[in-house]
């Protein structure tokens, strides 16, 4: 299975250039059953990223570009009268697919935001009291434009905590902008994106990511690196006991892709400023002392002692 985790990995490679590390980390959270937030500038292959995810597994994609008209039954489904039959009919929404991409999730009213992260946390649609599960695996890939905000809806500070990573791709280096000038000429690269696995792959995956041995000295330097976060006298909001298990996770699938059966403090360490960075809120004091959360991690991170 790890094979077949670095082969997609490769696939993925094949149309987003330079950002290695930015797809390990979508697998990642894939592999530990959470959802992505990329928050960045517009053409930098967020869309792609999703796209060549969704053809490497062979997964149902399904994609909603926001916008202040999406209505929450465009993601739930609604039910439709059938006039010949004389029932209601359930017209499945966006949700009900294996790789949801909600692009631009900052741009649409807070309802229909509400609508996609309660789908997101209980994995099922209700709909005129009937509740339905979505397909397994179910991964929700979301991005966040932070240019331009005039008349968006920022997510608040609660809502950002149901994703399990937040990331910003960036720009790609000089030479990686010169490979996607060459390529893009002549074909379109998603068209090289072969499948390598499939959605039964992906959940034989997950299991195997939960199977993850964590020892106790592991468990509570991520409790310690947690409640540090509570008691920092720059921070406003800390690390919630969802932010440690996510980063459990996290750390679980990191040592996965790297062939191994246990976690180690360095698989913490690579994901933590992902998996937390959006979870911390700072006091206004914090910009006086032009303090950022990834700052005050690496501080946390320094001053705790690493379990051997």
């Amino acid at each position: 299975m790890i094979q077949k985790a670095q082969q997609i990995m490769k696939e993925v490679q094949k149309v987003v250039i330079g950002k290695e590390e930015s797809i390990a980390k979508v697998l990642m959270a894939m592999l530990a059953k959470g959802h992505v937030l990329i928050e960045d500038i517009p053409g930098v292959g967020k869309t792609t990223l999703a796209l060549a995810f969704s053809k490497a597994f062979s997964l149902e994609y399904k994609r909603i570009q926001f916008t202040p008209d999406v209505m929450p039954s465009d993601i739930t489904g609604f039910n439709l009268y059938n006039k010949a039959a004389g029932t209601f009919e359930y017209s499945p929404g966006a949700a009900m697919c294996n790789l949801f991409l909600a692009d631009e999730i900052n741009r649409t009213s807070s309802k229909t935001q509400s609508a996609l992260l309660e789908v997101m946390e209980e994995g099922r649609v209700t709909v005129d009291g009937t509740t339905r599960s979505v397909p397994q695996p179910f991964t929700v890939i979301a991005t966040q434009n932070p240019v331009g905000s005039a008349g968006t809806q920022m997510l608040p500070e609660s809502q950002l905590d149901r994703f399990m990573i937040r990331l910003v791709m960036g720009y790609p280096d000089l030479e990686s902008e010169i490979h996607i000038l060459k390529e893009r000429h002549t074909a379109d690269p998603l068209d090289t994106v072969k499948q390598v696995a499939t959605a039964q792959d992906l959940l034989q995956m997950q299991q195997l990511v939960s199977n993850i041995y964590v020892s106790d000295p592991i468990y509570r330097y991520i409790a310690v690196l947690s409640s540090s976060t509570r008691n920092h006298p720059l921070i406003h909001l800390g690390v919630s006991p969802r932010g440690s298990l996510a980063l459990s996770k996290m750390a679980k699938a990191c040592a996965f892709l790297l062939g191994r059966d246990y976690v180690i403090p360095e698989d913490v360490q690579k994901v933590v400023y992902d998996v937390w960075e959006h979870r911390i809120l700072l006091k206004s004091q914090a910009r006086i002392e032009h303090a950022s959360p990834r700052k005050v991690l690496e501080q946390f991170i320094s001053d705790t002692e690493i379990p051997k």
